[in-house]
């Protein structure tokens, strides 16, 4: 692929001008697409610029083959509208505000419009990363509606601009999101990584599927610019996806799962400390997450992450599995690892 060539005073606009030099000028009348759900390890907390979502430190993440956003988009006239998990969206809600803005970038026309409907396979801004899901599978949709045959790079960085973490569910299992040093962030979009574990499983356990009452945009601003504590997140961060990088190629779980972990306490304690405090766990997230200390405790190889958000995510092999379903009852087991090889081999 050719270098994208720089665009001074870049703005978002100027970014998608960039990737799509022309393209799209004669849409379909609707496309539809799906992107998976992706599962922070290593996070992304602090961006750089606020109006590209450019992190502040590179991030890694697990993505969740079979657990999809799916997207259908109708062309047509203003005004926009969407529905999502089978809700139609009123025009003053935040999230068709939040869509609007976006399919901005694209319009061919100022009375171009968009009819949006998509589901969610899990919660919908509960912490389970619902929003960079969505905005990927936008973007494909986007992709095929406007015949734009872009490569997976670019519309790793048309979806970061909807939702930073997005760039990463444009691909499935393990996915590394570099934060890039560019002002114009045309180096800060998501790779796949090569290693596979078939034998990983993740474990959904929700804690509360309600709406979350700070949202997650709002929270990571709050703790860039206010908690004490952020300063030392950059350095956590490029040791976590050190020791993190090395126990994913040797397979070792229990690295695997103290540096995951230990990463999700971390962002969560920079919250703790932003003024005003930002929370997310309620009481029985704290209760689940000493069950997971006690199950670990009495010889059950069981790790967890939470994103922003009540809900936890836990780790384990698939030899543990009677185990962790025993002693967490209701839990949703995703297998991981082995679909996503087949899928990179059948990909080639």
């Amino acid at each position: 692929m050719k270098p994208l060539v720089f665009v001074p005073g870049n703005t978002a606009l100027e970014t998608v001008q960039c990737i799509l030099k022309g393209r799209g000028e004669k849409p379909a009348s609707s496309a539809k697409a799906c992107a998976p759900v992706n599962i922070a390890l290593v996070k992304y907390w602090g961006k750089r610029d606020e109006a590209l979502h450019l992190p502040v430190t590179d991030s890694l993440s697990v993505s969740l083959s079979g657990l999809d956003t799916e997207t259908e988009i109708h062309a047509g006239e203003k005004p926009d509208r969407l529905e999502l998990d089978g809700r139609a969206i009123t025009p003053e809600a935040p999230a068709l505000s939040r869509l609007s803005a976006f399919l901005d970038l694209f319009r061919l026309s100022p009375a171009m419009g968009f009819s949006v409907r998509s589901h969610n396979a899990v919660p919908t801004a509960a912490g389970f990363a619902s929003s960079a899901s969505g905005f990927a599978a936008l973007v494909r949709a986007l992709d095929s509606l406007f015949s734009w045959h872009l490569e997976r790079r670019e519309l790793s960085l048309l979806a970061r601009l909807g939702s930073g973490s997005a760039c990463r569910s444009m691909y499935d299992g393990f996915v590394e999101w570099r934060a890039g040093s560019r002002e114009d962030g045309l180096d800060s979009y998501a790779i796949p990584l090569p290693e596979v574990w078939p034998d990983l499983r993740i474990g959904l356990w929700t804690v509360s599927a309600e709406e979350k009452p700070l949202s997650s945009r709002e929270a990571m601003h709050r703790t860039t610019q206010t908690s004490p504590l952020y300063s030392a997140w950059p350095q956590t961060v490029a040791a976590d996806l050190l020791s993190l990088r090395e126990a994913l190629r040797a397979r070792d779980i229990e690295r695997f799962g103290q540096v995951l972990e230990g990463n999700a306490l971390a962002m969560h304690a920079t919250m703790l400390a932003a003024r005003p405090s930002i929370f997310y766990p309620t009481a029985d997230s704290l209760q689940a997450q000493a069950r997971v200390r006690s199950a670990r405790a009495a010889g059950t190889g069981v790790w967890f992450t939470m994103d922003a958000g009540p809900n936890l995510k836990l780790f384990f092999l698939e030899r543990e599995r009677p185990s962790v379903e025993a002693q967490f009852t209701g839990l949703r087991v995703v297998p991981t690892g082995a679909s996503v090889a087949e899928e990179r081999r059948s990909a080639r």
